[in-house]
This record gives C-alpha cells, structure tokens and sequence, in this order.
C-alpha cells in the first residue's frame, strides 16, 4: 500500500532519513572549515576552490546519474526548453552560492558564514509572500523579528555604536543567503522533471565551465602538500558532492520540513570544527546572535 504523507512514514524510515540528513548537515558545517583552512594554510583563493569544487561535483553528479538514471540524463540534455533555467541555476544558484559562501567564510569564520547561510529562508519567506500576495503569519513575523536580532548581534558584539563583524563578511553572508533562496525555487520545473543528479550535475558542471575562463585552475591553483590534496578531495567528494546527496536523500525520507530542522546541524558542526580546527573564538553575544537566526528555523516555514 502506498504511503500518503511524510509526517506518516513509518519510525525506521524516519530514524534512518533523520541520520543521513545529520550526516550530510555535518559535513557541509565541517566542509565550511577544511575550505577555511585551504584559504589560511594554503593561500588558495575562494574563486579557485569554487571553480575546482564545481567541477569536481558536477562530474560525479552526472557520473552516478549514467549509472543509476541514464534515461533521465539523456532527457535533461535533451530537453532544450529547460536550457535557460539550467543557464539560470548554474549562475544564480551554483555559482553564486559558492562564491559568496566561501568569500563569507574568508571574511569571517565557518560559523558565522554558514549561520549567515541560514538566513535564506527568510528571503525565501519573502519570495512566498510577493508571489501569493498575502502578508506573513504571526510566526514568520516573530521568526523574522528573531533573525534580525541575531544578525545585529553578530554584526554588533552588542554595541551598537560599532560594526564588530568585518562589514564585507556581513555583506557576503547576505548575498549568500540570496543565492541560497533562489535554489528553492530556480531548478524546481527541472528537478520535478529529470530528478536531483541529472539535474544538479547539468548546473554544477555548467557553473564550473563558466567559471573556468576566468579562473584558470590549472594556472592559478595553490600549492598543495598531501595534506592539502586530501583537504580538497574532501571538500569535492565529502563536503560538495556528499553533504548534497546525503541531505537530499533524507528529504525523501522524512520530509522537507523535518530535513530543514535537522539541517541546523550545519552551523553546529560548522562553529565547532571551525574552534577545534582553525582555533575560532565566538563571544557570548556570537553565540547568542547564532542561536537567534537558528530560533527563526523552527518558526519560518
């Protein structure tokens, strides 16, 4: 018998779900940190580490989708009507997503740049309310109310004489988080279509090529010890291409809703790697800031 609703799945599929949406949470947070460290130890620019992680992501996306979904791949290349909303999600979505986290973690910390992160939904929030015409619910207001707070915080150290966070780390945060919205919404038609690895190895492989001109990988790249290999293989394999399978895997098993909430392990394990790691220090009044925006979570849906 078919299973009608999320919120019905059986306790197995949700505990299981659950664990693979914290597992892919988690190395995203941890990913934040290993690309922080590349940028520290290794000199290696945030376009440079976009452009390779694009890359590298992109091919084992399309890699797996040929093996597991071949007819959906040749469906996607095929179908030219989607063309500019892969052209859209690589640039828009991909590649500004990217860039502007790890130039928001260059600025800041893995922490505060994926706390940051966590404010797309509010701008998703914004996208919902514009295109149904409707104002936001009690709720969202408070949660909104809540993510302001934090930000200010953040920004502020509690003074609020003075900008205690780098002003372009805020700014990078911001645009991340814009970036990071239009990703709920851009690719919808396509992914409904083809499904994730066709699709998302069509954008990450495009964002990638584009960048490619421009950044010059092959001649612009850091020098890497082994230590410096593995940390850029994690960032591709774990980091990228891992966090985004495992977390959407755990979409499909226990829900958006439940997934977004467990997603908040993300700034978690991103604030603690990021002390255990690179030797981050966040004040009371960071943390506060941080638990704030992640309050909003729970009450913007």
């Amino acid at each position: 018998m078919k299973r009608k609703a999320t919120f019905e799945r059986a306790p197995k599929d949700l505990v299981i779900g659950g664990l693979i949406t914290l597992a892919g949470g988690t190395l995203w947070g941890i990913n934040a940190t290993v690309s922080k460290i590349l940028m520290n130890d290794y000199g290696a620019d945030p376009l440079w580490i976009a452009n390779v992680r694009q890359l590298g992501a992109g091919l084992l996306f399309l890699a797996i989708a040929a093996a597991t979904q071949p007819k959906a791949l040749a469906g996607a290349v095929r179908d030219r009507g989607l063309y500019m909303r892969y052209v859209a999600g690589a640039v828009i979505g991909v590649m500004a997503t990217q860039v502007t986290y790890l130039q928001a973690i260059r600025w800041t910390n893995p922490g505060t740049a994926t706390v940051l992160q966590t404010l797309n939904l509010l701008f998703v929030l914004l996208w919902v309310c514009v295109r149904g015409r409707r104002l936001p619910g009690a709720r969202e207001v408070v949660g909104v109310a809540l993510a302001f707070s934090g930000v200010v915080l953040l920004a502020t150290g509690g003074d609020l004489t003075t900008l205690q966070l780098p002003l372009m780390g805020l700014l990078w945060g911001l645009g991340d988080a814009m970036a990071t919205a239009s990703m709920s919404f851009v690719p919808v038609k396509a992914l409904a279509r083809w499904g994730n690895f066709p699709v998302q190895g069509i954008m990450f492989l495009l964002s990638g090529l584009l960048m490619t001109p421009f950044v010059r990988p092959w001649s612009g790249g850091p020098q890497l010890d082994w230590t410096g290999v593995a940390l850029m293989a994690f960032t591709v394999v774990a980091g990228t291409f891992g966090a985004y399978w495992l977390y959407m895997t755990g979409v499909v098993r226990i829900g958006a809703m439940r997934a977004t909430m467990l997603g908040t392990s993300e700034p978690v394990m991103a604030t603690i790697s990021a002390v255990l790691l690179t030797g981050a220090v966040f004040t009371p009044t960071d943390l506060g800031g941080f638990a704030l925006i992640l309050a909003m979570v729970f009450l913007v849906r």
